[in-house]
C-alpha cells in the first residue's frame, strides 16, 4: 500500500469510526431512554422523552448525511481538483500575495455556498419541526449575507497579512503567523461584542430591577465588576437558551437570551450565571487559550518543517505544488493528526464544567435552583439524557445532563 493510500484509508477509517459512535449512541438511547433519569421525574414525561428521542435520531441522521457529503467533496477536491485549480491560479502570473488571495477566497465562498442547502434544511425542516427555529427566509438570507461578508473581510485581511509574513520571513513565518493569529483572537474578544454581534442581534438593558440586582450580586461575589446586564433578541431566530459574559479583565458585560428570561425564574437564572462566573473565577478561558496557543504554535512549526521537507509533494504526487496548495494538503491532514486528541480535549472541557458547577454551588448555596435550571434547559432543548458513555467521552464538552442533575440532587437531599 502506498503512503497516499494509507492516508486516505486512515481518513476514511476515522470517519467510519465517528459514524459507528453515532449509531452506538442512538442504539443506547433506544434501549435506555424509556423512563426519566433520577431528578427528572415529574418534570419530563414519556411524551417529552419520545420527542427528544425523535429529535436526536433525526438530527443524527442528518449530520451523518452532511458529513458523508463533506467527506466525498473533500476527497474529490484533494485528489482531483486541487492540482488543476493550483495551476489555474498560477496561470494568471500574479504576485505571491495576490495569488494566495485568488486561491483561498473562492474556496471560502464555495464552502459557504455548498453548506447553505444543509443549513437551510436543518433550520427550516428539523429545527422548525421541533419548535426551535423562529427564523424567516428573509432573516436567514440577511444573516447569511452578513456572515459571509464579515467572514470574507476578516479572512481576506488575515490571508494578506499571513502571506506577507511568509514572503518576508521564509524561515520564521510559522512563529510570526502564530503571533498574528494570537493577536487577532485577543482583538476579536474586544471587538466582537461591540461590532460583530450587534450586526445580528439587538441588545437592550434587562428591565427587571430585582433580577438585575441579583445578577450583579452574584457577579460581585465572584469578584467580577459588571458593566451592563443585557438581553438579546435571540427569540427572533431560535427558542434555544443561553447566557454568557463578555469582556476581558474584571469588568464584564452579562448577556442573557430573552428565551432564557422567559423560561427560568430568577433563582435559576442566577445559578446559570454563577456557573459562568465559575469559569471566570477558575480561569478556564485563560487556560484554554494557553493550551490552544501552545498546540497551534507546535502545529505551525511542524507545518513549516513538513512544507520545507517536500514530503507533501512526494506523498500526493504533486511536485511543484504552490505554497497555497501545500497549506490545503496540511488542512486535509489536520483532522487525522488531531483525532487522537479529541477525547482529551473533551475530557478537560468536562472537567472545567464540573469545576464551574462546584463553584456555582459554593457561590449560590442553592442546588435545587441549579438542578431546576438544568432540568428545564434539558426539557426545552430536547437534550439526549441517555448518551452512550463512549460517545460522551469523545464528543461531550459538558458532563451529561443526567449526571449533573444527579449530583445536584444528592446535594439537595443531603
Amino acid at each position: 500500500m502506498t503512503t497516499l493510500a494509507a492516508i486516505i484509508t486512515l481518513y476514511l477509517a476515522i470517519s467510519v469510526f465517528g459514524y459507528w459512535l453515532e449509531f452506538l449512541n442512538l442504539r443506547h438511547l433506544r434501549e435506555k431512554g424509556g423512563a426519566p433519569p433520577p431528578g427528572f421525574e415529574g418534570h419530563i414525561d414519556r411524551g417529552v422523552l419520545e420527542r427528544s428521542r425523535e429529535y436526536t435520531i433525526e438530527h443524527t441522521r442528518f449530520s451523518i448525511a452532511e458529513s458523508l457529503a463533506g467527506v466525498a467533496l473533500t476527497l474529490v477536491f484533494i485528489l482531483l481538483i486541487l492540482k488543476p485549480f493550483d495551476g489555474w491560479v498560477a496561470s494568471f502570473g500574479l504576485g505571491f500575495i495576490a495569488s494566495g488571495i485568488l486561491f483561498f477566497m473562492p474556496l471560502l465562498f464555495a464552502e459557504g455556498v455548498l453548506g447553505a442547502p444543509w443549513a437551510l434544511y436543518r433550520t427550516f425542516r428539523i429545527e422548525k419541526k421541533y419548535g426551535f427555529s423562529n427564523m424567516t427566509p428573509g432573516l436567514w438570507i440577511a444573516d447569511f449575507i452578513k456572515s459571509m461578508a464579515v467572514s470574507a473581510t476578516m479572512t481576506l485581511a488575515l490571508i494578506a497579512a499571513g502571506l506577507w509574513i511568509v514572503r518576508e520571513s521564509p524561515v520564521l513565518w510559522w512563529f510570526w503567523i502564530w503571533c498574528l493569529f494570537t493577536a487577532f483572537s485577543v482583538f476579536m474578544m474586544y471587538v466582537s461584542p461591540y461590532v460583530i454581534e450587534p450586526l445580528f442581534n439587538k441588545f437592550e438593558e434587562v428591565e427587571d430591577p430585582e433580577l438585575k440586582k441579583r445578577i450583579i450580586r452574584v457577579a460581585e461575589d465572584a469578584g467580577i465588576r459588571v458593566g451592563r446586564v443585557l438581553k438579546i433578541d435571540a427569540s427572533r431566530r431560535t427558542s434555544h437558551t443561553n447566557a454568557y459574559f463578555t469582556g476581558i479583565g474584571h469588568v464584564k458585560r452579562i448577556v442573557l437570551y430573552d428565551t432564557l428570561l422567559e423560561k427560568l425564574d430568577n433563582d435559576e437564572i442566577a445559578s446559570v450565571l454563577a456557573h459562568e462566573a465559575g469559569h471566570w473565577r477558575k480561569k478556564h478561558l485563560q487556560k484554554a487559550l494557553l493550551a490552544m496557543g501552545l498546540i497551534s504554535l507546535l502545529f505551525l512549526y511542524l507545518s513549516y518543517r513538513v512544507i520545507e521537507s517536500g514530503m507533501l509533494g512526494r506523498v500526493f504526487a504533486f511536485e511543484g505544488a504552490s505554497f497555497y496548495a501545500l497549506v490545503g494538503l496540511l488542512g486535509f491532514l489536520a483532522p487525522i493528526v488531531s483525532f487522537p486528541m479529541k477525547p482529551l480535549f473533551s475530557y478537560f472541557s468536562r472537567r472545567h464544567e464540573r469545576e464551574a458547577d462546584a463553584y456555582a454551588l459554593e457561590l449560590s448555596q442553592d442546588p435545587a435552583a441549579m438542578a431546576g435550571a438544568l432540568v428545564k434547559l434539558s426539557k426545552d432543548n430536547l437534550s439526549n439524557l441517555f448518551p452512550h458513555p463512549l460517545y460522551a467521552a469523545f464528543y461531550y464538552s459538558h458532563p451529561p445532563m443526567a449526571e449533573r442533575v444527579g449530583e445536584l440532587m444528592k446535594k439537595t437531599l443531603g
